[in-house]
């Protein structure tokens, strides 16, 4: 396996990740402005197939018309030069001080019109531009207090927005899914939706689910101490993963958004397993855009911010290469077995059983003896997860 990212690969990068200037709460820019241009050209040269923005990263906020399009202008003629592509596109409703109680959530009614409109202009933008996929992160929809929200009725005007998007993509005629982006919180004390399964539980409320995913991101399911791979799992169980954002994340703390991998190892390992293998047990993959949001560290310099894109694809194609070695060790494959795994895809219910033929099988409980896992019967998951550690260090 070669380690040298192609096209093939489907990796991605947001404009706002390698134009991360170092800007942080305590201290100001440590890098220049990053260019479009230069953006979609030195990623083409490093093997990455394609660049997502929000609106406000490829022109400013209240730009006029001729300001924008001559912006929009540039990038299309950039990616005309390389072949880069644009598969996701999203709506900034998070920075600018009239979003500061939310967008879709705010308790001003007419800032949630503003920004109602904001996003249609954008879905019109990324429909123009070929993206298959808009993203959604509600940034700021939350609140510190309490007695500040009321959280049904802004419940209720998220999907009353959501509605209305996906209303209008149909009636447009547009190939674009939404997927939600969840986070616990920061920059908001409590962001509504603050987990995938938050965000699985909501889009079944909407007049229109099958346009709506999720779009999960490693730091922000690791915020809250879960399981990202699993939780990528159960995105992929309900068929609802629309997009990922791929990085790294240390423990509870604030949004750390370093390099995939630069984080838990381990869990990055299992989730491209995931991606790639399907799992234990197989099952279904995901074949959309493998999707970095990072954030160079604020010590680097430029040369620093193309090492850490150059880093974010390695070290994915490493792990993609681990998984397969894993997957294709016959040890593994003895321990698989004898950790039941595989046993887990074979349904408890014999074909056609009912509850009554079941309360009627003396093996099920009477003659069950539960004694044997007191006295010794173990399942070795220890030593599966030693096999995975070695694969993971390539000692095997």
């Amino acid at each position: 396996m070669t380690l040298t990212p192609t096209r093939d690969d489907k990796f991605s990068f947001g404009l706002w990740t390698i134009g991360y200037n170092g800007t942080d709460p305590f201290g100001g820019p440590t890098r220049e402005h990053l260019d479009v241009v230069e953006a979609v050209t030195k990623l083409s040269e490093l093997g990455a197939y394609g660049l997502t923005f929000h609106d406000d990263d490829l022109f400013a906020f209240g730009s006029d018309d001729a300001a924008r399009q001559t912006e929009i202008d540039r990038l299309k003629q950039a990616l005309a030069d390389t072949g880069l592509l644009i598969p996701m596109v999203t709506t900034n409703l998070f920075s600018a001080p009239v979003f500061k109680d939310g967008g879709f959530t705010s308790n001003d009614r007419q800032v949630r019109r503003f920004a109602l409109r904001k996003v249609l202009r954008n879905i019109d933008l990324a429909a123009e531009l070929g993206a298959k996929t808009f993203v959604m992160w509600g940034g700021r929809e939350g609140a510190e207090y309490d007695a500040a929200k009321d959280v049904r009725s802004a419940l209720e005007r998220y999907r009353e927005a959501v509605n209305l998007l996906g209303d209008y993509v149909t009636d447009k005629g547009y190939d674009i899914r939404f997927a939600i982006e969840p986070k616990p919180n920061e920059p908001r004390g409590d962001i509504l939706l603050p987990t995938l399964g938050h965000a699985l539980a909501f889009i079944e409320s909407l007049e229109r689910p099958e346009l709506v995913g999720i779009n999960p991101e490693v730091g922000h399911e690791q915020m809250a101490g879960l399981n990202f791979a699993a939780g990528i799992a159960q995105a992929l169980y309900h068929g609802k993963l629309y997009h990922i954002d791929l990085n790294g994340q240390r423990g509870i703390k604030y949004d750390q958004d370093l390099v995939f991998g630069h984080g838990d190892l381990h869990n990055a390992f299992a989730l491209v397993d995931l991606l790639e293998n399907g799992g234990p047990n197989g099952g279904p993959s995901y074949d959309g855009p493998r999707h970095f949001d990072y954030k160079p560290s604020r010590t680097e310099d430029a040369n620093g911010v193309w090492d850490s894109v150059s880093a974010n694809m390695r070290t994915y194609l490493l792990l993609k290469e681990r998984a397969a070695a894993f997957r294709a060790d016959p040890e593994v494959q003895e321990a698989l077995e004898a950790a039941r795994v595989p046993e887990l895809a074979q349904p408890t219910l014999n074909e056609g059983e009912s509850y009554d033929d079941l309360l009627a099988d003396r093996t099920a409980y009477e003659d069950f003896d539960p004694s044997v896992y007191l006295h010794g019967k173990g399942f070795g998951f220890v030593r599966l997860q030693q096999l995975a550690t070695e694969h993971l260090l390539g000692a095997r």
